[in-house]
């Protein structure tokens, strides 16, 4: 089920009206989010369904002995078990093939014939979101950061709550799971602003990210009959697709949580602001950058150790960042891209410099505000390239063909209504970045807001078939 769906908007006003009748009686309430999220999550293929259950028993389970055990050691292997799991579910049905083929064609570089086949594996739907999100919870009971909750029901209603299963944000336990714990009361207020929210999130990924898929996919899958300025065209108009697909998800996950009386982490804080790398990862898929920064760069010592072993934990934090998002050369070239982009903030000691917000006590920002965003756009536009092309030597192959400045190709023009949908985007976010839901704390402004937004959707948005989001493949 589609957040851009009729049926997914059928099914949560049934939800809707259901919930808010029972919730007064917390456990009947989390019974009715768990069965309606397993529901939506069965509506792609009912089968996968069996490896969240097995995800949510072996951590409650797991969390629970860690609590109870006295003995390190049976901790350590308790922990370990969480960790096999989960990682072993998603490293078979994410990389078995990515490993299979990459495992053959070494055998062949160094003179060996071998005739292994790719196996016929499906990639369920959501697998590296709800995986991190479990495996967290064991960790952080293994930390002592939490205790192990007893509520077998509230614990697996947080791991599968439908708005944030399937492309997050990653919530962590000590955040979410308390709320499952706790009676709910409707607030006027939050359904405000999560109606609005779920709008703005509706118009980025059905105006602005649609939209620009259509382009984005004729240029990418014809880059070699295009010329220079198409493909950076092109390369410009995936940077806004991904952005507003990915946080046009988690505004609509947010908003409807709202309207459950559950608060979801912000995922996104205008990144397309950010006058570094640092400061763009600071900003970018804030709940998976958050994650590996806790459980994996902080592990491996962080930057405590010297800067040869900090070098190394930035680049292994981006690297598998990059794997995580697919078993392709492509994601792995694009996660050390971007630890490339990093080291050099690092070593200066500026990888800090930018934790404000651009322009925090003026209107417009400064000269060398305005280079480091420009500057910082075009990296990671760059970047984007190896993230969308379908393989490496594409990738390599349509930056080559920019840099030689062809300017014959294919009559391409993009309609004018998309880049003044992105220039609005742009606006929004500018004026927001000092405070989220700016426009909603006046009710005239937020009701011409949700009017005029809806508007663009009816006249502007694509409708001719439903577009997954981008992030469904991850």
């Amino acid at each position: 089920m589609l957040f851009n769906s009729f049926t997914f908007w059928i099914f949560f006003g049934l939800f809707f009206v259901v919930y808010w009748s029972i919730h007064h009686k917390r456990s009947l309430r989390n019974i009715w989010i768990l069965l309606a999220s397993y529901v939506f999550y069965s509506w792609w293929d009912w089968r996968f369904l069996s490896l969240i259950i097995i995800s949510t028993l072996v951590d409650y389970f797991v969390a629970i002995q860690i609590e109870k055990s006295n003995k390190e050691n049976k901790k350590k292997w308790l922990l370990a078990l969480s960790v096999v799991v989960n990682l072993g579910f998603l490293a078979y049905f994410k990389y078995a093939n990515f490993f299979i083929d990459n495992f053959v064609e070494v055998l062949q570089i160094i003179g060996f014939q071998a005739n292994m086949s790719t196996l016929n594996i499906i990639l369920p739907v959501g697998i590296s979101f709800y995986t991190f999100q479990t495996m967290s919870y064991t960790i952080d009971v293994y930390r002592k950061e939490m205790t192990a909750t007893r509520r077998i029901i509230d614990f697996a209603a947080y791991v599968s709550f439908f708005p944030q299963l399937v492309a997050g944000p990653i919530e962590r336990a000590k955040r979410l799971l308390p709320q499952f714990l706790q009676k709910t009361k409707f607030s006027y207020r939050n359904a405000q602003i999560g109606t609005s929210q779920i709008v703005w999130g509706l118009f980025k990924k059905i105006v602005i990210a649609d939209n620009c898929a259509v382009y984005v996919d004729q240029i990418f899958s014809n880059y070699a009959q295009q010329d220079s300025l198409t493909l950076i065209i092109g390369a410009v108009l995936f940077a806004f697709q991904i952005y507003c697909d990915f946080s046009g998800y988690s505004d609509i996950a947010i908003g409807l949580s709202r309207l459950l009386g559950f608060e979801l982490m912000t995922n996104f804080r205008y990144p397309y602001f950010a006058r570094d790398i640092a400061e763009f990862w600071r900003r970018w898929h804030i709940s998976l950058s958050t994650w590996f920064r806790d459980y994996l760069y902080i592990p491996l010592g962080g930057s405590k150790n010297g800067k040869y072993l900090a070098l190394r934990n930035i680049f292994i934090i981006f690297i598998v960042s990059g794997f995580w998002h697919g078993a392709n050369w492509t994601f792995i070239i694009w996660g050390a891209l971007n630890a490339l982009y990093y080291v050099p903030l690092f070593l200066f000691g500026a990888n800090r410099n930018n934790l404000d917000v651009i322009a925090s006590e003026t209107i417009l920002p400064s000269f060398k505000s305005m280079v480091g965003l420009l500057v910082t756009f075009i990296l990671i536009t760059f970047a984007w390239v190896f993230f969308r092309s379908a393989t490496a030597p594409d990738a390599f192959n349509y930056i080559s063909l920019i840099f030689q400045f062809k300017n014959e190709g294919t009559d391409f023009i993009v309609p004018i209504f998309l880049w003044i949908e992105i220039i609005v985007l742009l606006f929004i976010d500018y004026l927001s970045r000092r405070k989220d839901f700016v426009f909603f704390e006046h009710r005239v402004v937020q009701v011409f807001f949700l009017i005029a937004t809806i508007i663009q959707l009816i006249l502007f948005g694509y409708y001719e078939s439903d577009q997954s989001f981008i992030y469904f493949q991850f």
